[in-house]
C-alpha cells in the first residue's frame, strides 16, 4: 500500500510539474493556455530524450504536433479546396465559389519556426478557408520546405517562387484575381517569409505586379540580437520560450552545432554585423512601455568567419529588420500584430517603427493579453476567444485595405 501511495504521489507531482506554470494574470484563458503549454513542454522533453538517445532529430519529434493537426483538403458550399503545386512547390489552394467580378488574393505562409507546420493543419486550414470565404479571395497557402534538412534560403526560395509565379498576369487571370488586390501574409516564421518576399519583389525587374498589402502576425524578423526586452520578459512564457526560438533560428540558418550555443548566449553576431546593429537597436525603435526598465547592451560580437559560415545572419531575406531604409520605402502598407507575452513582440514593434520612419503606412495592433500562436486556436479542442478576436482583427483590416 505504501509503495502504491508513493507512486501515486510521484505521478501526481510529475503531472503537476508539467501542467502548472506561472502565468501572468492578464493572460486570456490561463487554464486552457496552461494545458496547451504543458502538452508542448512534455512533447519537447520527449523529443530531447529521443535526440539524446540517437533515435530521431529533435524537430522530428516536435513534428508530431503537425501530424495530429493535419486535415484533408475538403471543399464546402463556400470554398473549393485542393492540394496542388504552383511552380513545383506544394500549396493548398482555396477558391471561393461566390460569383462576381475579379477577386482579391492572399498568399499565406504558415508558421512553425521554419521547421514545423503545414498548410493542412486544422488551424491554418480554418484561417485560409475563412479568409477565402469572408473576403471572396483566392488563398494560396504554401507548403515550403522545412529545416532540417532544408535550411535558409530554401524556405524563402519556395515562397518567393510561388509568389512570383502567381503574380504573372496570365496566372492572375486564370484565377480571376484583380492584380491590384494581392497581398502576402503569414504568422511567426511565416510572417518573416511574408516580410522578406514583400521586400524582394520590388527589387525584381521581372515582377510587374505590385503587392497591395502585407500582413505580419507576430513575425520573427531578426536574429542578431536575441536579448531584446521581449526575450527577457517572456523567456519562459507559452508557447514559444526563448530556448525554442533560439533552436528554431539556429536550425534555420545552419547545421553548425556551435551556433545554437552562441545564440543562447547572444554572442553570435559577426564583426561584419556592426553597421547593421543600429537597425535592430531596441533602445531607439521600441516604444517606452516595451523598453521598460531594461538597459540596452547590444549583442556581443563573435569571432571572424561566422558571417562566412552562416551568411543568413546578415541577409535581409532571413532577417527583414536588417533591410536598409531605401529598401523599406518601396514596401506596401503593412498590418503588424504583436502579443505582449511573446519573445517576438519586439521584432514586430521595431519593424512597425522602422516602416513608419520610412514613410510606409502601418497599422500596428498590440494584444496585451495574448501569447505567441494565439491566432491559430480557432476550433475545438484548441479554441480560444482571444484567437477569434485577433484573427477577426486581421480579417477586418484586410477587408478595408485589400
Amino acid at each position: 500500500m505504501g509503495a502504491r501511495l508513493l507512486c501515486l504521489c510521484l505521478l501526481t507531482a510529475l503531472l503537476a510539474y508539467f501542467i502548472y506554470s506561472p502565468l501572468p494574470p492578464e493572460l486570456a484563458q490561463p487554464g486552457t493556455v496552461m494545458l496547451l503549454s504543458a502538452a508542448i513542454r512534455a512533447l519537447g522533453r520527449l523529443s530531447e530524450a529521443a535526440e539524446l538517445l540517437g533515435l530521431m532529430h529533435y524537430m522530428e519529434g516536435l513534428r508530431l504536433i503537425t501530424t495530429v493537426e493535419l486535415v484533408a483538403p475538403t471543399s464546402d458550399e463556400n470554398v473549393t479546396v485542393t492540394d496542388t503545386e504552383l511552380s513545383g512547390v506544394p500549396v493548398r489552394l482555396y477558391l471561393p465559389r461566390r460569383p462576381g467580378g475579379l477577386r482579391r488574393a492572399v498568399l499565406f505562409f504558415h508558421g512553425g519556426g521554419w521547421c514545423l507546420g503545414d498548410a493542412g493543419m486544422h488551424g491554418y486550414d480554418l484561417m485560409s478557408r475563412r479568409i477565402s470565404n469572408e473576403l471572396n479571395a483566392v488563398v494560396v497557402s504554401v507548403n515550403y520546405r522545412l529545416a532540417p534538412p532544408h535550411r535558409f534560403p530554401a524556405q524563402f526560395e519556395d515562397v518567393y517562387l510561388v509568389t512570383k509565379f502567381f503574380l504573372q498576369s496570365e496566372v492572375l487571370a486564370q484565377y480571376g484575381v484583380d492584380p491590384a488586390r494581392v497581398c502576402v501574409a503569414g504568422d511567426s516564421a511565416g510572417g518573416n517569409l511574408a516580410a522578406a518576399v514583400a521586400q524582394q519583389l520590388p527589387e525584381d525587374p521581372e515582377v510587374k505586379t505590385k503587392l497591395k498589402a502585407q500582413v505580419l502576425i507576430y513575425p520573427a524578423l531578426q536574429a542578431l540580437d536575441l536579448d531584446l526586452p521581449s526575450y527577457r520578459d517572456n523567456a519562459h512564457k507559452p508557447l514559444l520560450p526563448r530556448s525554442l526560438m533560439v533552436r528554431f533560428w539556429s536550425e534555420y540558418l545552419s547545421a553548425e552545432p556551435a551556433l545554437r550555443a552562441a545564440m543562447a548566449a547572444n554572442r553570435h553576431a559577426p564583426p561584419e554585423a556592426a553597421p547593421l546593429l543600429p537597425r535592430v537597436n531596441w533602445s531607439r525603435w521600441l516604444p517606452a512601455p516595451m523598453r521598460g526598465r531594461h538597459a540596452y547592451e547590444g549583442p556581443a560580437l563573435a569571432g571572424a568567419g561566422l558571417a562566412r559560415r552562416v551568411p543568413g545572419l546578415l541577409d535581409p531575406r532571413a532577417s527583414p529588420l536588417l533591410a536598409a531604409e531605401a529598401r523599406l520605402r518601396r514596401l506596401p502598407p503593412a498590418f503588424v500584430l504583436t502579443c505582449e507575452h511573446d519573445v517576438l513582440r519586439d521584432d514586430g514593434a521595431m519593424y512597425a517603427a522602422r516602416l513608419r520612419a520610412a514613410g510606409v503606412p502601418v497599422t500596428h495592433r498590440h494584444a496585451p493579453d495574448a501569447f505567441h500562436g494565439a491566432v491559430t486556436f480557432l476550433a475545438w479542442p484548441l479554441e480560444l476567444a482571444v484567437g477569434h478576436r485577433l484573427f477577426n482583427t486581421c480579417v477586418q483590416w484586410l477587408k478595408e485595405n485589400l
